[in-house]
């Protein structure tokens, strides 16, 4: 079943043209992963939610507007899904964004793609692989970022401290969006408050910061607020609280 969905996804990813790999010398703003936690504790309506969320950001006209704003008027977008230490895959590889049609046709791969979900959270193994996946970005960028969203501290594979030292040295910033909800993780409560983890063990680099989404359903609205600021490089708040 998970190979199933693995081929299904890269077919979904190859059939749409805005997925093909574009020329290095198209250069853009911002080289951005989305690393989105598909762990067990997030369950189906939630995962919905996630995925709204990404997807009318992207496609949301204020955050074009921010894309078009920038000195070269685009960026490159990959989103990656993750959970324990042995999986993480990218759901949609790297994307060119400059217009209006080019956001929603991402939109639309977003909603088409399959979906899987397994048990751990490994916030490291999602830094590593998005770091890992900005060293193949086919664009020259004038900024790399990784943002990481989930509802859980590590508990599987290395420290995340560990690859977002490893990220940061290389020049990347790595911002965060913790989502805040009252449900312990694997019936255990979380050893902090989610928001001051990301900001003291998650997030690094030039400008970094925390946007917390309160729950699933104020997740869009952070999504969307954490994207202009990321594209625009706007600065603000080091944590920001939604909902």
């Amino acid at each position: 079943m998970r190979r199933r969905s693995l081929l299904a996804a890269a077919g979904v990813a190859a059939a749409w043209p805005g997925s093909r790999p574009a020329r290095a010398e198209e250069p853009v703003d911002v080289a951005l992963v989305l690393a989105v936690d598909v762990s067990r504790s997030i369950d189906e309506d939630e995962a919905r939610l996630q995925r709204e969320g990404y997807r009318g950001a992207v496609s949301d006209p204020r955050v074009v507007e921010a894309i078009r704003g920038g000195m070269l008027g685009s960026v490159a977008i990959a989103y990656v899904e993750w959970a324990g230490i042995e999986y993480q895959r990218l759901v949609i590889p790297w994307t060119r964004i400059g217009t209006q049609a080019q956001a929603d046709g991402w939109a639309q791969a977003l909603e088409q793609a399959p979906r899987a979900s397994l048990s751990w959270t490994s916030v490291s193994g999602a830094i590593e692989f998005s770091r890992r996946t900005l060293g193949d970005c086919p664009h020259e960028a004038t900024r790399r970022v990784i943002d990481v969203s989930g509802d859980g501290v590590n508990n599987s594979g290395p420290p995340a401290e560990q690859a977002r030292d490893r990220a940061v040295a290389e020049g990347i910033t790595i911002n965060g969006l913790p989502i805040l909800n009252d449900r312990p993780t694997f019936g255990r409560p979380p050893p902090m408050p989610l928001d001051q983890y990301y900001r003291e063990s998650v997030v690094g680099g030039l400008g970094a910061f925390v946007i917390a989404a309160e729950d699933f359903e104020a997740f869009g609205q952070a999504v969307r607020r954490k994207l202009i600021r990321e594209i625009a490089g706007l600065g603000g708040p080091a944590v920001e609280r939604w909902g």
